[in-house]
């Protein structure tokens, strides 16, 4: 209450926050009041981190962005958690990654019998693998099993899923970077659409109960690749769950999570860092954050609710500005923003334009309203979708455009396919850019939509 007179009476130039029992709220509230204020920030860590011993110095840290963006976490409903884990085996695609990795470090906490950590980077699984063994059992854990692998290997993914005898599968691997997804789409394609329905029909073949896919708020109305390339996956399972009693599908789609592989906010503190300037997409560009637990225990709360071929989304909280966030991180480090007003500042900020494919905002509901569920930050979608044999004559054009190395192909059955898929601009892989480049050919490629209007190609209207 007396921060206002205390700053330029005593010269002020540092604030450090004590108080980890505080409600995000709060201390949402307090970081707030110091924003304007030309002070650095900084936090002690939490109760939990510091009740092995006394704070040393070097424990005090910047603010972290969970204390700018962070909400109040739900209790998880511990039924719920343990449904398709405890004493099951359990498998994560994608292992080593942002996501796969926080799946993996809350499954191992559900007392699985087994957990199989898939995944195609060798770096990133030795690092899965070691970061768990370091909280494991001190006698060495028979539970892990790190497999080197991609589930585009079907003979290899099925004799996994078949000799481990898996139960529950949290299907994470996909390429998930817009702009690079874009310059390469075949890949993403190959890997998102192909290497999902390759691990989906492994499951129905072994026998696995639940298959839960990690989808992205960018399947919705897409405007990319990578988002146009979920959705795919996602009408991949609706179409399989209508005759696959014996494997639950579901997915579940949520925004950004902090601190992910090319997440924003390592971005912006390392500009910071080197004295800026900080580089912003669009001054009017929002986008939902929720960190990385609390995302991957929604995950596993979800998939334990799902019947066949369920879409659930995540209440990912409110909107942020990325502009709002880039003036907060300065404003907390002490800085100011150099700027017309202010042409002595600290800090630049750079506006470069959004990148192809890339939205001013997100959505997470493609139709209809979200039906609500026993959990308050879960939700039900009613989405449209295809039969089966509609979707298998996608993949077949698909995988023929795949393998001839057809981007105009591929990208048109996208296009029909997903319904909902407005580009944003021309073609924008590298390869066939650099070869149309040194052909010297210059004339903008339309691609068709080949759906008739008379063969009842639009997806099923019936929901679930």
């Amino acid at each position: 209450s007396k921060i206002a007179e205390l700053i330029p009476k005593l010269g002020i130039k540092e604030v450090l926050l004590a108080i980890p029992h505080a409600s995000r709220r709060r201390q949402n509230q307090i970081i707030e009041l110091l924003e304007k204020y030309p002070v650095h920030v900084r936090t002690l860590p939490s109760m939990s981190d510091l009740a092995g011993g006394q704070v040393k110095i070097e424990d005090i840290k910047e603010v972290e962005i969970e204390d700018l963006l962070g909400r109040d976490q739900v209790k998880p409903f511990q039924d719920l958690l343990h449904a398709d884990i405890e004493s099951k085996v359990v498998m994560v695609t994608g292992a080593g990654g942002s996501i796969g990795s926080e799946l993996c470090r809350q499954i191992l906490q559900q007392h699985p019998e087994k957990i199989v950590l898939y995944e195609a980077n060798e770096y990133a699984l030795y690092s899965i693998e070691s970061d768990l063994k370091s909280v494991a059992r001190p006698q060495g854990d028979e539970r892990l099993v790190a497999i080197l692998g991609n589930t585009l290997d079907k003979q290899h993914f099925e004799q996994v899923c078949k000799t481990y005898q898996v139960n529950t599968i949290y299907h994470a691997a996909a390429y998930k970077h817009v702009p690079l997804v874009e310059k390469n789409p075949l890949e993403a394609v190959q890997n998102n659409i192909i290497g999902t329905l390759i691990a989906a029909q492994a499951a129905i073949t072994t026998g696995v109960e639940t298959f839960v896919l990690i989808s992205s708020d960018k399947a919705v109305r897409p405007t990319n690749v990578m988002g146009a390339s979920k959705r795919f996956a996602e009408l991949i399972l609706q179409a399989l769950a209508e005759n696959e009693p014996r494997t639950r599908f579901c997915m579940v789609r949520f925004g950004n999570v902090l601190g992910s592989s090319g997440s924003v906010v390592p971005r912006f503190r390392e500009q910071i860092k080197k004295g800026g300037p900080v580089t912003v997409t669009h001054p009017d560009i929002i986008r939902y954050f929720m960190t990385i637990p609390e995302a991957a225990q929604l995950v596993i709360q979800a998939g334990a609710m799902s019947q066949a071929g369920d879409v659930f989304l995540l209440d990912m909280g409110e909107p942020v500005r990325i502009d709002d966030l880039a003036r907060t991180m300065i404003h907390l480090s002490g800085l100011t923003i150099e700027d017309e007003y202010n042409p002595g500042g600290d800090i630049r900020i750079e506006y470069t334009g959004l990148r192809p494919g890339e939205k001013l905002y997100e959505e997470l509901l493609i139709a209809g309203n979200p039906i609500a569920t026993k959990h308050p930050r879960i939700y039900r979608a009613r989405e449209r979708h295809f039969p089966w044999q509609q979707v298998k004559g996608y993949i077949d054009t698909l995988e023929k455009g795949l393998q001839a190395g057809d981007v105009e192909l591929v990208l048109t059955v996208l296009l029909n396919a997903v319904t909902d898929y407005h580009p944003q601009g021309t073609i924008e892989d590298a390869v066939w850019k650099e070869k149309r480049r040194r052909n010297d050919v210059n004339t903008v490629v339309q691609l068709k939509d080949f759906r008739s209007p008379h063969t009842g190609d639009e997806p099923d209207a019936s929901s679930r």
